[in-house]
């Protein structure tokens, strides 16, 4: 049987583009069907079945894998099991370490994800070089900071890069320096959407698999099952 791994590194083969600063976009349907895009899916789209991996489709032909791409599967699981959008996991590693394992801050913080001491002993990372340990820490950070913001991305990333006192000693606002500012903007940005625009209203993006087409919805109401993005219209 192939492997998740190998399914996956096959897939990133076949789309990751060559430009400089693109992303590959992974959906997971209400069923269950991981969907795998070089771009974001907004109108109806074809996409191909992988074959051996019937859970797993692409809106790329799949070719033979590659060795290039490293760090995808456990971005992906990771990002899955804890409710994040694998884009901002992406963002916020290519901000933190330029996707260098061995990255070491002048404050000592470690690894993809730019872990401090304390924090990874927190977390129960016990090898912060480690990528797969890494990512399996810093997104569970993300998530508990996401669930004390109230899910709002831009205040769980300025504690992430401030800390949360800081965040909290300015009113639950992103704190006024330009470090942060400059560090939830860049983000943002490398997640695909502005981190500073406000949220008035929640709209949630979901992937709808037909034969052989993936369909966007769009509703304001929270899906109960399947991945989903939060958009603004």
């Amino acid at each position: 049987m192939i492997s998740r791994a190998l399914v996956c590194a096959t897939l990133l083969a076949a789309l990751w583009p060559s430009r400089a600063g693109a992303q590959i976009y992974a959906w997971r349907d209400a069923n269950g069907t991981m969907v795998f895009s070089d771009r974001a899916i907004e109108k109806p789209t074809a996409v191909y079945k992988v074959e051996g991996a019937p859970s797993y489709v692409s809106t790329t032909p799949v070719e033979s894998p590659s060795a290039r791409e490293r760090y995808e599967p456990y971005i992906l699981e990771h990002s899955n099991r804890h409710g994040l959008r694998p884009e901002l996991v992406r963002a916020v590693i290519q901000v933190e370490s330029g996707f260098n394992p061995r990255a070491r801050s002048v404050k000592g913080a470690m690894g993809l994800m730019q872990l401090m001491p304390d924090t990874a002993r927190l977390l129960g990372v016990q090898k912060p070089y480690d990528p797969e340990d890494n990512i399996r820490g810093g997104t569970r950070y993300l998530r508990l900071l996401l669930d004390k913001y109230d899910g709002n991305e831009q205040l769980a990333l300025a504690a992430y890069n401030a800390g949360s006192g800081a965040v909290d000693r300015h009113g639950k606002r992103i704190p006024p320096f330009r470090e942060t500012q400059d560090y939830v903007r860049k983000v943002g940005s490398a997640a695909g959407e502005s981190p500073l625009s406000a949220r008035k209203l929640r709209i949630y993006k979901t992937l709808e698999i037909l034969e052989d087409r993936v369909i966007p919805r769009y509703s304001t109401e929270r899906p109960s099952s399947g991945s989903y993005e939060v958009v603004s219209r």
